[in-house]
């Protein structure tokens, strides 16, 4: 099997910086974008005779998009160029780009009528938007998307901050992204992947560009996908260890054990802190019940957090955790107590063994003392700061999950769907990794595989027809198991 390498993911400072050093290709980026753009948009249009509609913004988008149209026009579509920008104030390249168009006997309208358009091409703002489009644009942007025909949005779609992934007001809903030299944050977190459809890379013939963030793709944890050696036995593949399920939360824990239980450790250990129940997983007997102070003595992986509560009993368990000599993952109510004595996030800085965070947005801004609003309008950020701060690999979870190492890099995952918005799907997580971090796994490619794995397993179940809506965390564990081994054994 064929793995799919990762992408490259710049910022726009950093993609400033690469444009800036190829100022005097030839042909030059924005020729090389418009011309790929025009492919892409001959694909969209199927041999359709149809007039293709292009919005051309006041800059260097709107360059793209004259060159587009030129391209389109000299392979005999009809096209129709709407723009508002006035020529004096266009950069250099995007004013040479329309001028080209013009002589190649293109017109440019003030404006557009009627929605019968066999497509329409968004060439409106590019990267470093951060303001509201108000106005025509604002006016044009509604306006295409009650069209029903294919939208094209050039580099990301007018409206959405290339870096951060948020709306900065109206914002076009594009079927289709061509992006250009590299992806960018915003297109994969947040409202990106909700706006920008079907996405596209044209690197425009330019090396790779140095990158500290990329995608996630099993490319970045292949080399850990082996066959099992026939002679082998449970002890060769290290034990778990959860402790969380306090009153009232014991499934929590069930799910993290059972979900580590399916991606191959010899054994797995549950530490509940409800000591009422019946001491057994019906469903499951192959969990090993366990005082969670024993847990440090037997597992070679702990994972605490999932309905761990946030009692005093609670903060015993934790600050234990924290001494343990192996890999950890802390989730859940552990991070909420980590919020509450931040003394214990200097304590996590120091382990000599790895630690991975898992937060969602609101355990985020409790971790750093800021709101849910300050985390979402800078996800990328946000886990960054975190993983330095803590010196600990973090899984920044929602649409477009973050992964950030404590040197700066980060990864931003594209698997999964809205059927995630559901009860128990962080706990499944937790026991993903911290089975395959049990396993020997190198902690960084055991957090990768486990958000890319959690994800890809619930597009699985979606595309059987399960889901998206009434999927369960619980469904999601076998489906993985499945996967999982068709990457192995393929």
């Amino acid at each position: 099997m064929s793995f799919a390498s990762p992408l490259p993911v710049l910022c726009s400072s950093a993609l400033r910086a690469v444009e800036a050093g190829q100022s005097a290709a030839q042909p030059s980026l924005m020729e090389r974008a418009g011309r790929a753009a025009a492919d892409f948009a001959l694909g969209l249009l199927n041999g359709s005779q149809g007039c293709v509609l292009v919005l051309a913004g006041p800059g260097n988008n709107g360059g793209d998009g004259f060159v587009l149209a030129r391209v389109l026009r000299e392979r005999g579509i009809e096209v129709v160029v709407v723009s508002c920008a006035k020529a004096i104030r266009l950069p250099p390249d995007a004013a040479a780009a329309r001028q080209r168009w013009l002589e190649a006997g293109g017109q440019i309208l003030p404006d557009f009528i009627g929605t019968q358009w066999a497509l329409v091409v968004d060439a409106l703002f590019g990267i470093g938007l951060t303001r509201a489009i108000e106005g025509i644009h604002a006016e044009w942007i509604a306006r295409l998307n009650a069209m029903s025909c294919p939208r094209l949005a050039l580099d990301l779609p007018s409206g959405l901050d290339g870096d951060t992934g948020a709306l900065t007001g109206p914002c076009v809903h594009a079927t289709h992204t061509a992006s250009f030299i590299a992806l960018k944050p915003g297109l994969l977190t947040l409202d990106g992947p909700d706006h920008c459809g079907e996405l596209r890379l044209f690197d425009l013939d330019l090396p790779a560009p140095a990158a500290t963030g990329s995608t996630l793709t099993t490319a970045c944890f292949s080399a850990q996908l082996q066959p099992r050696r026939r002679n082998s036995h449970k002890g060769s593949f290290g034990s778990v260890g959860v402790i969380g399920g306090a009153e009232g939360m014991q499934g929590a824990a069930l799910l993290a054990a059972r979900a580590a239980l399916h991606l191959g450790p010899g054994k797995v250990f549950l530490g509940m802190l409800d000591t009422r129940g019946a001491g057994v997983d019906p469903a499951h007997p192959e969990i090993m019940w366990r005082s969670p102070g024993e847990l440090q003595l037997l597992a070679s992986a702990l994972a605490i957090g999932p309905g761990l509560g946030k009692g005093e009993a609670a903060s015993l368990q934790l600050r234990r955790a924290l001494g343990f000599a192996g890999p950890l993952l802390i989730d859940a109510d552990g991070l909420n107590l980590l919020a509450d004595e931040p003394v214990l996030q200097g304590v996590v800085a120091t382990r000599a063994a790895a630690s991975i965070l898992t937060p969602h947005p609101a355990e985020a801004a409790r971790l750093l003392q800021i709101t849910v609003a300050q985390v979402q309008a800078d996800r990328l950020g946000i886990a960054c700061d975190l993983a330095r701060r803590t010196r600990a690999l973090v899984v920044l979870k929602g649409c477009g999950s973050v992964i950030a190492t404590p040197d700066g890099r980060w990864f931003i995952n594209t698997t999964g769907n809205s059927g995630m918005a559901s009860g128990g799907m962080g706990d499944v997580l937790s026991g993903f990794i911290v089975a395959l971090l049990a396993q020997g796994w190198p902690a960084l490619e055991a957090t990768l595989c486990g958000v890319y794995l959690h994800g890809a397993a619930a597009d699985a179940l979606v595309a059987e027809g399960n889901g998206p809506i009434g999927l369960t965390a619980s469904e999601t564990i076998a489906a993985a198991r499945r996967l999982f081994n068709s990457w192995i054994h393929h």
